[in-house]
């Protein structure tokens, strides 16, 4: 077994190795413009430690890897153009460096290149691969489509909002330690387990991202601090914010997230103190532990040593005391 940052510089070091430009370069340019772009690349680290967890080699899972990080990036140019996002990774997004037309050719190419990879995989392992690939893929734009939807609504609710997130984040986690396991030949409880471990953990990460975007440090969290709330984005501590509150806060919160003011530091002062004040802050935590705990019980139905389980939580763990 390597390390979460061995198996990270041993994928940027495949990816490294490939160009991706060729004829026509405007489509190609952008492709590997966004690939080389940096990131956490989270999900191929996650399917290279799950093909070693079952005893396969990390070099067998790296074309699954570069699959997962190839649609993953897809999904930002395509977020990008719909939310008209200048900066990636504090680079220009495609569509503002070439254009919008690019940006959605070139990531129409990438979903294509990804199901691609596929194809370097035998027999059951590649239906396998394909039949998850395909499943989660139309899951990310349910995600998104219910992330669209709630900023023109006024009653969404937690559960929705939670669907909403396990969609749009959750699963392509879960898929990329799936991938992993079925490369490497595991059984199909322990792939189901694997795949719930990194469903409830990409869920807790999420809610912590949402915690951060109010409540993160703006010198490591690399965003800007109240995005969502300047952005009016219901997220969890939004709907449990208005959930608890009385009337009165309640209105005050609905009115502060259907203004845009000159002065966004106040709104973001006023929200974060009613946030607070409703529970909701902390209810967010707790939200986090219970959903990283629920992926920590998956691990007892895995067919893995207990020191191999004890890596997945403390990588669970890692990620739940993440300042970025």
């Amino acid at each position: 077994m390597h390390s979460i940052p061995e198996y990270s510089s041993l994928f940027i070091e495949y990816l490294e190795e490939r160009t991706f430009i060729k004829e026509p370069f405007n489509l190609y340019e952008p492709i590997d413009y966004i690939l080389k772009l940096g990131g956490k690349r989270l999900r191929p680290v996650l399917t290279l430690l799950a093909a070693e967890l079952y005893n396969a080699p990390y070099e067998k899972a790296l074309d699954a890897a570069l699959a997962i990080e190839i649609f993953h990036n897809f999904s930002l140019v395509h977020d990008d153009i719909m939310d008209d996002a200048p900066l990636r990774r504090g680079q220009e997004t495609v569509h503002e460096k070439w254009d919008v037309n690019t940006g959605i050719l070139s990531g129409d190419a990438m979903l294509i290149r990804a199901y691609q990879l596929f194809e370097n995989y035998d027999g059951e392992i590649f239906r396998k691969l394909a039949k998850l690939f395909s499943k989660t893929a139309i899951e990310v734009c349910e995600g998104q489509q219910y992330d669209v939807d709630f900023e023109t609504r006024d009653d969404v609710s937690i559960p929705e909002y939670l669907k909403m997130i396990e969609y749009k984040t959750a699963v392509l986690v879960a898929a990329s330690l799936k991938m992993g396991a079925i490369v490497a030949g595991a059984s199909e409880s322990c792939q189901e387990s694997i795949y719930n471990y990194g469903r409830d953990l990409g869920i807790a990460f999420q809610l912590q991202d949402d915690y951060l975007d109010a409540f993160g440090d703006p010198e490591t969290f690399g965003k800007q601090v109240g995005g969502d709330i300047i952005e009016n984005k219901k997220t969890f501590l939004y709907l449990t914010a208005l959930q608890n509150s009385d009337k009165d806060e309640a209105q005050q919160l609905e009115h502060l997230f259907s203004i845009a003011p000159t002065n966004p530091t106040e709104k973001i002062e006023t929200v974060k103190e009613q946030f607070i004040a409703s529970g909701a802050a902390q209810a967010t935590q707790d939200e986090m532990a219970k959903y990283t705990q629920l992926a920590f019980e998956s691990l007892e139905n895995l067919e893995i040593s207990e020191d191999k389980k004890q890596l997945l939580r403390e990588f669970g763990l890692g990620l739940m005391k993440r300042t970025v």
